[in-house]
């Protein structure tokens, strides 16, 4: 019988990180795919926002993503995704923030917004937050590793990866990815995708196109 049951959808970039998370610890699942359009009964009663994630374990429900990660971290200790030092660990979590509170929002407005203005704007703080990446975290924590802290993948690459993943759909319906100049991040996408973790539950481009259709009209049409 599985440890853990995680509610995801699988479109769903925070769901990905617990799903990842999961993967990484090597912990036994069982995955219930929830439709987001059509939430079946009592899902709320799992989950109290309606979102996904949400897991349940020995009874008890945990939802949002970072915190799932972290409550995973903690009952399943190995192998740890957070580093023991308390001042790294709180590195790591100011990066989940920026991830949450700066890095999504701009990929998010970027993405839906309708108004070529608003676009514009979320253009440049997408650009800004992925150099604030590159010149602050990867250049001066990562030192030759290939991860976030180096040699071993942590929570934090967990929380930015599935964005990336993302990144074709972007440039798809708004022209948008990775500037060339950025060649730490490149680096560092090219490591995570690799993982045995990252590749089991991978998508194809051609999957995030159709599935962020609704949310997005392409930039120029496609043949």
């Amino acid at each position: 019988m599985a440890d853990i049951t995680i509610y995801s959808s699988v479109a769903c970039p925070y769901a990905h990180r617990s799903r990842l998370a999961l993967l990484e610890k090597g912990v036994e699942f069982e995955l219930i795919e929830i439709d987001l359009q059509n939430k079946p009964a009592g899902f709320t009663d799992i989950s109290p926002y309606g979102k996904v994630p949400a897991i349940a374990h020995n009874n008890k429900q945990v939802w949002e993503s970072a915190i799932i990660n972290e409550y995973l971290d903690e009952v399943f200790p190995n192998p740890p995704l957070l580093p023991q030092n308390p001042l790294d660990k709180a590195q790591a979590r100011i990066w989940i923030d920026f991830a949450n509170t700066r890095f999504v929002t701009a990929f998010s407005n970027l993405l839906r917004s309708p108004d070529s203005e608003t676009q514009e704007e979320a253009r440049r703080d997408l650009y800004k937050h992925l150099e604030f990446v590159e010149n602050q975290a990867l250049a001066k924590l990562s030192g030759n590793g290939s991860y976030w802290f180096g040699e071993n993948i942590s929570l934090v690459d967990l929380s930015f990866y599935p964005w990336f993943e993302r990144l074709p759909a972007l440039e798809y319906y708004r022209g948008f990815k990775l500037p060339s100049e950025f060649t730490r991040l490149q680096q560092w996408q090219n490591a995570v995708s690799q993982r045995e973790s990252v590749q089991k539950i991978a998508n194809s481009q051609e999957f995030y196109i159709d599935r962020y259709a609704r949310l997005a009209t392409p930039v120029t049409a496609k043949n």
